[in-house]
């Protein structure tokens, strides 16, 4: 009996070197280029107008009213009416508003053009009134959302695959100066996002042309306007000393403890988000009270500014790691429940990213124990970020990136340390998270952005 006709499945897998040798390969970096440009200067926008906003709602609008000073109570009225208009925003808008964050760091595709409008409104909401979550996630899908749908205004007939890579390249810019590094940025998508193979390296390059370029505008537009480049940053750190036996112990400790907690986190967020999708709108406004009630109750137990407990923590890693010593132990012990409470609260119902408050968790973590003998304050510090976000985002390479090029050269003395507790945290809460159970058939999967 002959064999049946191949069919289209039979075909060769596309040779990558021949696609990266081709004129189309070439015009699609162009095209990565000229799309990285305006969707860089968004994301730039976008960080600019939240870092206008929050200053502007918790200090200028309070004197506007006739207070003297920011009252006490005032993370509650903010956080209630945040929470309102993210609810309104996931209920009724397309696109809900983006990527849910309790459940993880999972970049998928690129929203449609419909759906951009919901992920911008419920992340201005989420950053400007003050819950614990951060702009990558976000960012990642409006510079994403943007690329592509620039290329399908330019070409209707434009092939799937070109508007997925355009969206990616979109992504790589949009993050390309957020995480101090546009290498960083290029490592964190990468490694969410699963890429491997051959064919990595067709995506990857016109991320990389695009998060370079972006970095670049970033640098610009920062000189150009005052307003710096909202990239991560540590200045003027202390001196990190040659780790020693104890300190690998410590290690060792650190990393579980940190799987334990964001194990702890991530289930609660979870449990929350069910309860919080029943009635998504007013439970979104009770998540926001509890924020607030949150950061008033730590800076009224502790003396210590309220925003220690809300914002992501993104631009307060530098000034709590430089007055680290001012905080007692108890007030470090305060502040990691506080700020992991209202961190689960945000997770389960407000929008935006997940990186920055387990960095932030997982740094007062570390420095709290650096209270213990054996154990220096720069070792702590860096091994509780890398451990804390190994367990919250499960990308162990990122995390030991993130910990360690974010201390510049200190980062070098203490990355061996920080690599066994990110190691001993990825794997243990990998133990201890429950194994989801596979996609039903006809899910829409990593290939597109959950609505």
């Amino acid at each position: 009996m002959p064999d049946a006709k191949a069919g289209p499945t039979d075909a060769p897998p596309p040779d990558p070197l021949t696609i990266l040798r081709s004129r189309n390969y070439v015009l699609l970096l162009v095209m990565a280029a000229v799309v990285g440009v305006p969707v860089t200067a968004a994301a730039f926008g976008f960080l600019a107008l939240v870092a206008e906003l929050q200053p502007m709602l918790y200090t200028d609008l309070p004197k506007a009213l006739g207070f003297h000073d920011t009252p006490p109570w005032w993370p509650l009225p903010l956080l209630g009416i945040g929470g309102l208009l993210v609810g309104l925003t996931v209920h009724y808008l397309p696109g809900k508003g983006g990527h849910e964050p309790a459940e993880g760091f999972k970049p998928q595709g690129a929203p449609t053009p419909i759906e951009l409008p919901g992920i911008f409104l419920a992340a201005l909401a989420t950053l400007a009134c003050g819950a614990v979550l951060g702009p990558e996630a976000p960012l990642i899908a409006l510079g994403g959302g943007l690329a592509a749908g620039a290329v399908r205004l330019a070409r209707r007939d434009a092939p799937a695959q070109v508007i997925a890579m355009m969206g990616a390249a979109g992504s790589f810019a949009a993050i390309s100066s957020l995480l101090g590094s546009p290498l960083l940025g290029a490592f964190f998508l990468m490694e969410a996002s699963g890429l491997g193979g051959p064919m990595m390296a067709l995506v990857l390059v016109p991320g990389l042309l695009a998060a370079g370029l972006g970095a670049l505008i970033f640098i610009g537009l920062g000189s150009w306007t005052g307003l710096g480049t909202y990239s991560l940053a540590l200045p003027d750190l202390p001196e990190a000393v040659t780790p020693t036996a104890a300190e690998f112990g410590w290690a060792l400790v650190i990393g579980l403890s940190a799987a334990v907690v964001a194990v702890g986190i991530r289930w609660l967020a979870v449990h929350l988000k069910t309860h919080v999708e029943r009635r998504r709108v007013p439970a979104t406004v009770v998540m926001g009270l509890v924020v607030g009630a949150l950061a008033i109750a730590y800076a009224e137990s502790t003396g210590k500014p309220q925003s220690d407990v809300l914002y992501s923590g993104q631009t307060a890693l530098g000034p709590f790691l430089a007055h680290s010593t001012a905080y007692s132990a108890g007030a470090l012990l305060l502040l990691v429940l506080c700020k992991g409470l209202a961190y689960c609260a945000s997770l389960s119902s407000f929008r935006g990213g997940p990186v920055f408050p387990s960095m932030f968790v997982g740094a007062a973590g570390g420095i709290l124990l650096s209270h213990l003998p054996g154990l220096s304050l720069m070792a702590g510090f860096a091994t509780g970020i890398g451990a804390m976000s190994a367990a919250m985002l499960g990308l162990p390479l990122v995390s030991v990136l993130l910990a360690t090029l974010l201390l510049g050269s200190q980062g070098l003395t203490v990355m061996p340390l920080v690599i066994v507790s990110v190691v001993v945290s990825h794997v243990v809460s990998a133990r201890l998270t429950p194994h989801s159970s596979p996609k039903p058939e006809g899910d829409p999967g990593p290939g597109r952005q959950q609505s």
